[in-house]
């Protein structure tokens, strides 16, 4: 992954010459862009995301810079990334002057989050996450800050609506997605965008997120990618009973399955979105207990075998 740091404190490429760049910024069909036009659901994603000042910011999709210089009025520091060539060369350009600000022209999905990576900045420091995201790339860039060593404190995220509601699902209709991202953060749902207040428009609605950190994950896990393969498993066949979309998923049989859910204490016949984290967790851990006795079993059957086949050969 290639990022081009276009900090005024490092060294950088030169902007590319105006001649080489799109008419005012105009919307990349290939990147998904769809430009925020209208300035009062600017100004309430900026409310939405509570700045204080002195605040570390990451603005991940400024685009043209619609709420970004609102966001550089409250916030103490902030870092611009953009994988669009011609946007971040804008924003450089726009920003050059100002030490607070670095300009990063990469894909979010490609960030190096890590100790020695591309982001500095948030390493053992709180700091918040504003986004405006391509439909097709928001869920994976988001579950990257969530699973990061040091995730944000509070992320405002621009997504189709119908993820946001998903997202933010109450317990009893949560799918896999609900599960994946409440494990990490208390999520909330601020208000909706209509497709009008883009350039060009969408054929969705969209919605504004908020996405605020626990202080720890809802359940003791030893292994949560583990657990969240187990999830998904789970959700296999999510309008299946669930011990059929357990058994289709683990690739397992129906019997079997049904044991893992007796373990936990369920009811074999409920639908996977009917089910909660906690309950989740108790159907990992029935799993994994049944493994690990499975496991501990083995050993004295061996022995067993080898003491009948020395008897059979006396």
């Amino acid at each position: 992954m290639k990022v081009h740091d276009h900090s005024p404190t490092k060294s950088r490429r030169p902007p590319r010459p105006g001649g080489n760049r799109r008419p005012s910024g105009s919307p990349k069909k290939s990147l998904g862009q769809h430009f925020l036009r209208d300035p009062e659901i600017a100004v309430r994603i900026v409310e939405a995301a509570r700045i204080e000042p002195g605040e570390l910011v990451l603005e991940i999709g400024p685009g043209r810079g619609a709420i970004t210089e609102m966001l550089v009025n409250r916030a103490g520091r902030m870092v611009l990334v953009e994988l669009d060539g011609a946007l971040a060369d804008m924003l450089t350009e726009r920003y050059l002057e100002n030490q607070n600000i670095r300009v990063i022209e990469s894909d979010a999905r490609d960030l190096d989050l890590s100790e020695s990576g591309d982001l500095p900045e948030i390493l053992e420091r709180s700091y918040k996450v504003v986004a405006n995201l391509p439909y097709y790339a928001a869920s994976p860039i988001i579950r990257r800050f969530l699973e990061a060593d040091n995730p944000p404190a509070e992320m405002v995220v621009m997504v189709q609506r119908e993820v946001a509601r998903e997202m933010a699902a109450p317990e009893g209709r949560m799918g896999l997605l609900s599960v994946a991202t409440q494990y990490y953060a208390d999520v909330e749902v601020v208000f909706d965008v209509p497709a009008a207040a883009f350039i060009p428009p969408p054929k969705v609605v969209s919605s504004v997120i908020r996405l605020v950190k626990r202080a720890s994950p809802p359940l003791e896990i030893d292994d949560e990618p583990a657990f969240f393969s187990f999830v998904r498993a789970g959700f296999k066949a999510p309008r299946k009973q669930l011990h059929n979309s357990l058994a289709r998923g683990l690739l397992i049989e129906i019997p079997e399955a049904a044991g893992i859910i007796a373990r936990a204490g369920l009811d074999p016949v409920r639908r996977p979105r009917t089910l909660s984290t906690a309950e989740w967790g108790r159907l990992y851990e029935a799993r994994a207990g049944m493994q690990e006795r499975a496991a501990s079993a083995a050993p004295a059957l061996v022995g067993e075998e080898a003491a009948d086949d020395r008897q059979a050969g006396a």
